[in-house]
């Protein structure tokens, strides 16, 4: 465990992941190519998005399943291998039937890879390292936003749509063959019993597996926190910001790096705290939740534009929500043996992604609505007008809000089963800090 070879399983998976990202997100910055090329509504817009994530959110528990029963190895070859297919599909589309293929395609393959890559890190190392890796694996594959909203952006403005999703594509040829030169599923010495014997017996580890309170806090604690930072950075942020508050392009692209840098600050220190206050995970969860409601209110009511700062100081919060999400697949991993935990992974990646396409097609829903709205009372249709946005935006308040009354039932649950199972009394946080209080005024 924590060996030279688990570091070079770690950094190749890393990569893998990493284009994957590339290729989730690459869709993010064509949105205004996409209504150039495909000429459809916002509804019809969104969906190429949103099929991606219904295809990646329903296959999780599947690929959960396959990974405990065929290894991640396997899985991460096949997954990859569907991204090229899909990105060279897009990349020809004529029209947005093909596109949506195209997308199902890249959301299949691209739902194998994260959770693929957990599974690895909880079978080659051990300890304190485990959670913190897991943070740094969704900022390292968060560099793939970076190269969709720089190079990738570039290409698509400077030599059109095929040629942009050729080159994605061309990524994850190499992303395929160092995987199948590297990656191994566990070391030779390994004792653990680390596959189902059949897939009755995988579905059988995946039942158990769903019933655990431990699982279902880590799905909702993925659900609350994952959804707002994923709706933006997908679709939604890059018109809001070029039609919503009238900034160029490039702007809007450098505006969604900010994602990905508060990332890399934001992740390496939760996994510390995660490490460090394990029984206090849900309370940082919904915290994260919190302020990110905090902001998203004062964006939506600020009168007439927001500030360019603002805009921005959003980001960065919306920006914590991405590693905070990895905080559930922590859940997954305390309260599951390691023979399941491809399908407690799975359980968890459904919660944030299943958050995000229901958030993200409501929102072009909406649009669609208010804009119709408009033209009735009179006025010139503008679809992607600010105070559509506003309007569309605030439904996030509706689907957040059902998944933290969720956590904090499944919170209560785990809790007690800790206390029953375990003999673990986990007081309200309030009571732990009057008592850490007394403790410091003691000494």
């Amino acid at each position: 465990m924590n060996t030279r070879r688990a570091w070079l399983i770690f950094a190749v998976g890393s990569f893998a992941y990493l284009v994957a990202v590339m290729q989730r997100t690459s869709l993010g910055i064509a949105g205004v190519a996409a209504a150039d090329r495909f000429g459809s509504s916002a509804a019809v817009l969104s969906s190429l998005a949103v099929v991606q994530l219904i295809v990646y959110a329903g296959m999780q528990i599947p690929v959960g399943v396959l990974i405990d029963r065929f290894g991640s190895r396997v899985l991460m070859i096949s997954g990859t291998a569907l991204m090229i297919i899909g990105q060279v599909t897009l990349a020809m589309a004529p029209d947005i039937a093909v596109a949506i293929v195209g997308r199902i395609l890249v959301g299949a393959g691209d739902s194998t890879l994260f959770i693929s890559l957990i599974r690895l890190i909880s079978s080659w190392f051990s300890g304190r390292a485990v959670p913190q890796l897991s943070q740094w694996t969704g900022n390292i594959g968060q560099l793939g936003q970076v190269l969709s909203a720089v190079p990738l952006a570039w290409i698509l403005h400077g030599y059109g749509w095929t040629t942009a999703f050729l080159s994605a594509a061309s990524l994850s040829v190499v992303a395929l063959t160092v995987v199948i030169l590297c990656i191994r599923d566990r070391p030779l010495a390994s004792v653990e019993h680390h596959r189902a014997n059949s897939l009755r017996a995988a579905l059988d580890q995946l039942r158990a597996s769903f019933r655990r309170p431990g699982t279902q806090l880590g799905f909702w604690s993925h659900y609350v926190t994952q959804s707002s930072g994923t709706v933006f950075s997908l679709f939604w942020g890059f018109p809001f910001m070029v039609f919503g508050l009238g900034y160029s392009e490039q702007l809007a692209a450098s505006m969604l790096l900010l994602l990905v840098g508060t990332g890399f600050v934001a992740g390496p220190m939760l996994g510390l705290l995660t490490a460090r206050y394990p029984l206090r995970r849900s309370n940082i969860v919904l915290a994260i939740v919190a302020v990110m409601g905090a902001m998203w209110t004062l964006v939506l009511l600020w009168p007439g534009i927001p500030p360019v700062w603002l805009v921005g100081l959003l980001i960065v919060v919306i920006g914590i929500g991405g590693p905070g999400s990895l905080i559930g697949f922590d859940f997954a991993r305390t309260f599951n043996p390691l023979r399941s935990l491809g399908s407690a992974n799975g359980v968890v990646n459904v919660g944030g992604f299943f958050a995000s396409f229901v958030t993200m097609f409501l929102i072009g829903v909406i649009l669609d609505i208010w804009d119709h709205v408009r033209i009735a009372a009179g006025q010139q249709s503008d679809l992607y007008a600010i105070d559509g946005f506003r309007i569309a935006f605030a439904v996030q308040y509706l689907v957040v809000g059902v998944g933290v009354v969720f956590l904090v039932h499944a919170r209560r649950r785990t809790r007690r089963a800790m206390r029953r199972d375990e003999g673990i009394e986990v007081a309200p946080l309030w009571v732990a800090l009057a008592r850490a209080w007394r403790r410091r005024q003691g000494s």
